[in-house]
């Protein structure tokens, strides 16, 4: 990463030209790193540091830091942190959740009632569910696996990437729904399942963060979740929230089905305890 600076043609000494050749190089590291671990890592003096900071245009060392970030804001996970961090001007816990208190309220704001019921309809009649999350919505994906398959839902998780994905989802048709995790953007491989219902005829679902999306990038159902602005670092709060809910939504609607599954597998998990 090339670091804009006030005074980038000026001329510095050899600490001035260290400090700035390790921002650059190691820029996502300086992002978390305070000014006396940045000392102890180039054997200099903290006072050297400051002065560094002031040679190259800044008022002292955070506000070189802060510029930094928010350079660095948006782009990829470290980025995303320290943007965070950045807004709320450092890890405070209070804050934090506050923040994920946003998230649901901006969630809930945007709520459609009309496709969420759809969503709990399609689930509750599909023949067969696949699901597909890759990278962070990998986490989403397993989760929602793992309670509908204790409801008693036939459910398979598609494989997250590459060729692997087409084989996993090569057997679903009419009938079947099949659940991806788009939140900012479709991923290759959420496009290669969208493409190929027109031609297989199953039901598409997905989890989404963005309010319009071109219609091709678009499932037959769409439930939005907010996890933050663009260059945060994305909470999996609403997600998950949202994934409970219907969780909730599908128990009320089966209570007999859902009460037989639940009491299955306590009957067994009883059964091989004692052995």
């Amino acid at each position: 990463m090339t670091i804009t600076v006030p005074g980038r043609e000026g001329k510095y000494t050899k600490s001035d030209e260290k400090i700035l050749e390790f921002m650059e190089s190691h820029t996502d590291e300086f992002l978390f790193m305070s000014i006396g671990e940045v000392a102890k890592r180039l054997e200099v003096s903290e006072a050297t540091i400051s002065r560094a900071a002031r040679h190259l245009g800044y008022r002292d060392f955070k506000e070189m830091k802060n510029e930094i970030i928010g350079q660095k804001t948006g782009k990829g996970a470290a980025g995303k942190i320290a943007g965070t961090l950045l807004k709320t001007q450092g890890f405070d816990i209070g804050k934090w959740f506050a923040m994920q208190q946003e998230c649901l309220s901006s969630t809930l704001e945007n709520f459609d009632q009309k496709e969420f019921s759809r969503a709990v309809s399609q689930i509750q009649s599909a023949r067969n569910i696949y699901i597909h999350g890759k990278n962070a919505s990998a986490s989403s994906a397993q989760l929602l696996f793992f309670r509908l398959r204790r409801l008693g839902y036939k459910v398979f998780m598609v494989p997250s990437g590459g060729s692997e994905v087409i084989e996993g989802i090569v057997h679903a048709g009419e009938g079947d729904l099949v659940i991806i995790f788009s939140y900012s953007k479709v991923s290759v491989e959420g496009k290669m399942i969208l493409e190929y219902a027109k031609t297989a005829g199953y039901t598409t679902m997905a989890f989404t963060s963005r309010l319009y999306a071109p219609q091709e990038q678009r499932a037959d159902i769409n439930l939005y979740v907010y996890r933050g602005e663009k260059e945060e670092f994305h909470s999996m709060t609403a997600p998950a929230a949202m994934i409970d809910a219907l969780i909730l939504a599908l128990s009320e609607k089966d209570q007999g089905d859902t009460a037989q599954n639940l009491l299955k597998i306590q009957k067994l998990k009883e059964k091989f305890k004692q052995k």
